[in-house]
């Protein structure tokens, strides 16, 4: 799924921001800007896609650059920083979880050629935080860092199918289209889905892409009992035995679990938090 920038917070082009906005809220606004769609920008679409007076967004743009989260080319066209990706990398959901995974998605990367990905659960909807690839991998919809949804991909099945209840509650009162024939998925459907998961300990997900795909994934869990994240294939059904491949997501997600420290025994009485 390509996401696309909903522009949050955007005012009327050209008008002044209320009296009393925060100048952080109005920093972000700017940085929000940006979407992998638009990775770089001049100085009116900054303006124009974050709603802020051109003379503010410049004010603003010049602090952030000074900063290192913004960076500007010799055409004047502004791009994110590497700054973020250096304090992004200090997110402790993000950064010790790749320290361990990084092995294990190596591993089946070197035995499947194909894409390994891991996510994590954020709200209604899960990011992806790493991903391996070999040259012969099949194209895929999802950038590292941005948002995949829960109820119509892999990871985000086992994410979902072992998230506490009432997040599981507010997804499927949603209308849940699959992806991308946007059919309506019917709650009872994603109910029995989601159940397969949890018994399992798999998610198994075709997407009928011009080539059909496969996503076989597997939830990690940590220390509180809890799905902390995903790992996952993405490989052409062609060449997809999604069973056997299951096995060996399925022994990586045990293994990074355990070195997260899972409680022993896990495989047998994991449940939905409640």
């Amino acid at each position: 799924m390509t996401t696309t920038a909903t522009e949050p917070g955007k005012r009327a082009r050209g008008k002044r921001p209320p009296e009393g906005e925060p100048v952080v809220d109005r920093a972000f606004a700017l940085l929000a800007a940006f979407d992998a769609g638009h990775r770089r920008l001049s100085l009116r679409e900054l303006s124009r896609r974050s709603g802020i007076p051109v003379s503010s967004a410049l004010r603003l743009a010049g602090r952030l650059l000074a900063w290192g989260a913004l960076e500007r080319d010799e055409a004047g066209q502004y791009s994110v920083g590497l700054r973020l990706l250096e304090v992004a990398s200090l997110a402790p959901r993000g950064h010790g979880l790749r320290q361990v995974a990084l092995p294990f998605m190596g591993d089946l990367a070197a035995v499947t050629q194909q894409h390994v990905q891991l996510a994590v659960r954020e709200g209604l909807q899960a990011t992806l935080v790493e991903r391996f690839s070999s040259h012969s991998s099949v194209p895929v919809r999802y950038r590292v860092g941005g948002k995949i949804p829960l109820h119509c991909t892999g990871m985000g099945l086992a994410l979902l199918a072992f998230a506490p209840a009432e997040v599981q509650e507010e997804v499927l009162s949603l209308p849940l289209h699959g992806e991308p024939d946007r059919n309506l998925i019917p709650p009872a459907a994603m109910r029995r889905a989601l159940a397969e998961v949890r018994r399992e300990r798999l998610a198994i997900y075709r997407r009928l892409e011009e080539e059909p795909i496969v996503a076989v994934a597997a939830p990690i869990f940590g220390e509180h009992a809890d799905a902390v994240a995903a790992i996952g294939v993405v490989l052409p059904e062609r060449v997809a035995q999604p069973r056997r491949l299951g096995y060996a997501v399925r022994t990586a997600a045990q293994g990074i679990s355990r070195q997260l420290g899972a409680p022993s025994g896990l495989e047998a009485s994991a449940r939905p938090a409640e």
